[in-house]
């Protein structure tokens, strides 16, 4: 066995609270270098006759990506304290690893070799909002959704529609727009609206914020903020806004006196200023979002701008009742300010969702003091280079979703924000080169994970556009317009989510087989009601895919068509359209 490539890390992915009374305990090991592991584990004060007791508990392989096998076991300590080790064999050696290295034998009488889990307190384990885990989200551009009150139209609105968008036109979106258009997002299936920036801003996308107090006047006012957060929740609808709080605008009010009064400005320290005058040309000397002029940071470090956003986050909650914030350029903000963040959140409502946008490993901003989720971006990336773009295997994408999947703790996958475009990104059917049928691929494996999927608004009726500003037209209401096959298969999906424990997040996903050949994937969603089968035939050639196991006794259901599936000896063969994709119910 290759030493070097096993790894433990105890409080971390590793090791961590899934509830209460419950562990969750993962080992690394080279890929197939190991046949089994069986975890060695007892209470570090439960001895006999100067002997510790333990117990043995054989762990599951559960995933694998292209280099390592993770093992995977679950324990509920009955003192909630835990001394453990791992016992490897590959069929002709054995090894036994702890905190301290590697043995021959277990050393029993050598605690202090062991690793630890020292005690499982309750305000330690993770806990996002219990809500999340059910929610299917819609990603709204106020601008680009629907104008519903043209009195409050911005000067020189356009009609809608009537040209392509361009990073400075307007067309008057509004929440009475949206409000308008509740009952089509509860037909589609929606139950949680994410809204892109809606305070007052000088531009089209508002990630620019003038004031963070107020919103935007071509959105409308408080009051009508205020009803149509009222009526999302009348229609079981949860409303999360964007939080801007890297960056403020440049005609926020405390910048503006900035370069007015330049150092003798009482707000000199709210922002990161390399000197006098301040300049934007021919690159800011201030710090920005990226190097754009009109965002300059802001100094969350410095009490008095903490206050200040602290004040912003709690207000939306407190005035409107909204259920969650995504946090804007998340990780170039420091992680003091969002422990603070989550605290004063958390103090207002207590089942708010913290969502932050980081496009990296996240693990630092998941231990449970600052964010509930991330956006899942990884997931994103792979399902597009997998379907979407032809740029990987079906075995590329197992593994890198395994990588993932090990990243984090379960509690933390389960709540993790999946998308496949965004108001940032090229709509997904532009993405496909205009074939449906890879889209449709493509809303299988979102709706169809664990974690909260979120759709783009104009999405699920086939809206296209390439990225920023292509993807941000305004939404088509027109069903003439719309491909309603799309939308219904959209629709299906998300029932199915809703009907089905183990298709939605109930479901535990593994990976059974990913054909480099035929570029097919076939993964499993288990939970106690059964196993959901989930196949899919990213090629155009139809294919026969012949499921590994025996499905003898088994009863096996389609639940696209409805239709009993019939086995040959307890073989289950199954035959794929170009793009197609089986969904099968086996109880």
């Amino acid at each position: 066995m290759l030493k070097e490539a096993i790894y433990h890390r105890p409080k971390n992915n590793f090791a961590y609270a899934y509830d209460e009374k419950t562990l969750h305990i993962r080992l690394r090991t080279k890929k197939h270098d190991v046949e089994n592991v069986s975890l060695i584990h007892g209470d570090p004060y439960d001895w006999e006759d100067n002997s510790w007791k333990t117990v043995r508990k054989e762990m599951s392989l559960t995933a694998s990506d292209d280099l390592f096998d993770y093992w995977f076991v679950e324990i509920k300590p009955p003192f909630r304290r835990l001394r453990y080790g791992f016992e490897l064999t590959d069929g002709t050696e054995k090894l036994v690893y702890t905190e301290k290295g590697f043995f021959d034998e277990a050393p029993f009488n050598e605690i202090q070799n062991y690793f630890c889990f020292p005690f499982l307190n309750a305000i330690d384990v993770f806990q996002a909002p219990h809500w999340v885990k059910d929610t299917v989200w819609y990603q709204i551009f106020p601008e680009r959704f629907a104008n519903g009150n043209k009195d409050n139209d911005p000067e020189g609105a356009l009609e809608w529609g009537s040209e392509e968008p361009k990073p400075s036109n307007f067309f008057g979106g509004d929440f009475e727009g949206v409000i308008e258009h509740l009952d089509y997002l509860v037909e589609l299936g929606v139950s949680g609206i994410y809204f892109t920036p809606i305070f007052k801003a000088y531009s089209n996308h508002k990630y620019d914020t003038i004031d963070y107090m107020e919103i935007d006047p071509q959105f409308g006012d408080r009051e009508t903020f205020k009803r149509l957060v009222q009526k999302c929740h009348e229609k079981g609808i949860r409303v999360m806004l964007d939080a801007v709080f890297n960056h403020s605008g440049y005609y926020f009010p405390q910048f503006q006196d900035v370069l007015e009064k330049g150092k003798n400005s009482a707000y000199t320290d709210w922002f990161h200023l390399s000197g006098f005058p301040i300049e934007k040309e021919p690159s800011p000397n201030y710090d920005t979002f990226a190097f754009e002029p009109n965002m300059p940071k802001l100094n969350t470090e410095n009490p008095e701008v903490k206050q200040y956003l602290l004040d912003v986050a709690t207000y939306w909650i407190k005035e409107f009742d909204i259920d969650g914030w995504r946090l804007d350029v998340a990780n170039e903000v420091d992680h003091q300010f969002w422990r603070d963040f989550r605290r004063a959140v958390k103090e207002i409502k207590p089942e708010t969702y913290i969502l932050g946008e980081i496009w990296h490993d996240s693990m630092p901003w998941l231990q449970g003091d600052q964010f509930d989720a991330v956006m899942n971006y990884p997931f994103t990336i792979a399902a597009l280079d997998y379907i979407a773009k032809d740029e990987i295997s079906a075995k590329d994408f197992a593994n890198q979703m395994s990588n993932v999947f090990q990243s984090y703790p379960e509690n933390v996958n389960e709540v993790a924000f999946n998308l496949l475009g965004s108001h940032d990104t090229p709509r997904v059917l532009t993405l496909c080169n205009d074939q449906k049928e890879k889209a449709k691929l493509l809303y299988l494996l979102q709706l169809s994970f664990g974690g909260t999927p979120c759709i783009y608004y104009g999405d699920e009726i086939g809206m296209t556009g390439g990225g920023d500003p292509g993807c941000r037209k305004c939404m088509v209401w027109d069903e003439t317009q719309q491909d309603l096959d799309l939308k219904s298969y959209m629709q299906k999906l998300i029932q199915l989510r809703k009907t089905e424990p183990a298709f939605g997040n109930e479901g535990n996903l593994r990976f059974i087989e990913a054909n480099c050949e035929t570029n097919h994937l076939i993964y499993s969603k288990s939970h106690e009601d059964g196993i959901i089968l989930i196949v899919i035939n990213n090629t155009e050639q139809p294919v026969d895919v012949t499921i590994p196991g025996n499905f003898n006794e088994k009863e096996i259901e389609n639940l696209w068509t409805d239709e009993k599936v019939e086995t040959n000896n307890g073989s289950l063969t199954v035959n794929l359209d170009i793009y197609g994709f089986s969904v099968l119910k086996v109880s």
